[in-house]
């Protein structure tokens, strides 16, 4: 007998959380509770009280973006990261986390610069990169932190 895996996936919307096979991903599944697209191909924006739910309950790896709006190399990676969360958005959740805007969380996670890249999978940080990259080099850079939990 054959098993479907299951994944859990937090709504960019509503914030709620929802479970479906590992092979819908592909067909745009959208939130049971607020009908919005699950995965919607650009980062979402998280906050102090966001991020947390984020981190624990996503079933796919989690990518956020520490950023502040004063920061050049912040705004010119932005497009980087928003490419990204595009072409990958069915391997990986891309948030941004706006370390003004939200203290608490970049407190938390000991942001010193940015932007800083985390990479969190099942609660844990598992990879880390501070500064902008080009678009090519932080795709490398994700899919060689992403291989070994594939």
């Amino acid at each position: 007998m054959q098993t479907v895996e299951t994944l859990q996936l937090v709504c960019p919307s509503c914030g709620g959380l929802n479970r479906l096979p590992a092979q819908r991903l592909v067909d745009r599944p959208v939130c049971g509770k607020c009908r919005q697209p699950l995965l919607p191909g650009q980062p979402v924006p998280a906050t102090d009280l966001t991020l947390p739910r984020w981190i624990a309950h996503s079933s796919l790896p989690v990518i956020v973006d520490f950023w502040a709006d004063w920061c050049a190399p912040c705004q010119q990676f932005a497009p980087t990261f928003a490419q990204s969360a595009a072409e990958m958005m069915t391997e990986a959740c891309f948030v941004k986390l706006d370390t003004e805007a939200n203290p608490n969380a970049a407190a938390s996670h000991h942001i010193r610069s940015i932007p800083t890249l985390a990479l969190f999978y099942q609660g844990r940080e598992l990879a880390r990169l501070a500064g902008a990259l080009p678009k090519g080099p932080f795709q490398s850079w994700l899919r060689q932190q992403l291989r070994p939990l594939g």
